[in-house]
C-alpha cells in the first residue's frame, strides 16, 4: 500500500521539528503545506528538486486529488500542518478519503503551540494543589462546539484554560472568563511563539482583550488562561525525599 507523510512542523522554530518530520521534508519529493501558517523556514530544508504546493487558496476537493496523484505516481509525499496535526488539522477527513484511494498515512506529531508558548515564558502549567488539569479548546467561531464544551462550562473548572482559534472572538472570551477566574488571573498571548517575530505577552484577564486589540491580532493566536500562573510555586512529591515509588525507596526505611 502507499503511504503519505502527514506532518506536524511544530509552532514554527526549524530546530523544534522533530528528527523524525525532519528526516521525512528532507526525503520529500512533493511538499503539500499550508503556507499561511508554517513559516517558510522549514521549506528550506527540504530538496531543491522537491516540488512545494501552497495550500492557503485551496479546498480539501482540490488538495486531496493532488495528493492522490503524486503518491500514485510513486512519489514520497508530505502533508505539511502547523503546530501538531492531531490538534485543529482537519486531519480526519483527509486520511479518510485518501484511506478510500487505498493510500495509508502516517502520522507525525509537532510540538503545540501551548507547550511552545509555556517554554518560552518557562513555566509550568500543573502546580500541585492549584491545578492539574490542561484543557484545550477554542471560541465557537463559525465551526460551532458541542453544548457540554461550551466556554463557560470549560472555564467553570478553573484549571488551566489553552484556547486557540479565539482571537476573533476574544473580547466575548475575556467576558466569559471573568465570571470564573479572577480579573488579576494571568494570561499568557502567544502570537507565531518561536517566530523571529514573535508576540508574547503576561497580561491579566481584565486587559486580555485590549492587549489583543493593541497588536491588532485576529488569528495565529493562543491564549493560556491558568491559576498556574499566579500561584507560589509549590514543591511537588515527585523528587521530595520522603516521597517513595518504584524505583526510589523510603530512606529512612532502608536506614532501618
Amino acid at each position: 500500500m502507499r503511504k503519505i507523510s502527514i506532518v506536524g512542523a511544530g509552532p514554527g522554530a526549524l530546530d523544534l521539528l522533530t528528527l523524525r518530520a525532519e528526516k521525512r521534508l528532507k526525503e520529500a519529493e512533493v511538499v503539500v503545506w499550508t503556507d499561511s501558517l508554517i513559516s517558510p523556514e522549514l521549506i528550506q530544508i527540504v530538496p531543491k528538486t522537491c516540488e512545494c504546493i501552497p495550500t492557503r487558496s485551496l479546498t480539501l476537493e482540490e488538495i486531496i486529488p493532488i495528493l492522490i496523484d503524486r503518491c500514485l505516481k510513486g512519489k514520497k509525499v508530505v502533508r505539511l500542518h502547523d503546530g501538531d496535526p492531531c490538534l485543529y488539522g482537519a486531519i480526519s477527513e483527509q486520511i479518510c478519503q485518501l484511506n478510500d484511494a487505498g493510500i495509508s498515512v502516517e502520522v507525525i506529531p509537532g510540538v503545540s503551540a501551548y507547550q511552545a508558548t509555556a517554554a518560552a515564558i518557562n513555566t509550568e502549567l500543573t502546580i500541585p494543589g492549584v491545578t492539574q488539569t490542561i484543557i484545550l479548546s477554542r471560541a465557537p467561531g463559525r465551526t460551532g462546539i458541542p453544548h457540554k464544551e461550551e466556554l463557560q462550562n470549560l472555564a467553570s473548572i478553573g484549571a488551566t484554560l489553552c484556547l486557540y482559534l479565539s482571537a476573533r472572538h476574544v473580547k466575548e472570551v475575556e467576558s466569559i472568563l471573568l465570571n470564573f477566574y479572577p480579573k488579576d488571573t494571568q494570561v499568557v498571548i502567544g502570537h507565531r511563539v518561536s517566530w523571529p517575530k514573535e508576540i508574547l505577552e503576561i497580561v491579566p484577564l481584565k486587559e486580555m482583550s485590549s492587549t489583543s486589540q493593541k497588536y491588532g491580532l485576529d488569528r495565529t493566536t493562543l491564549y493560556i488562561v491558568s491559576p498556574a500562573l499566579n500561584a507560589t510555586k509549590k514543591r511537588s512529591k515527585l523528587y521530595h525525599p520522603n516521597h517513595t515509588h518504584l524505583f526510589r525507596d523510603n530512606k529512612q526505611s532502608r536506614a532501618n
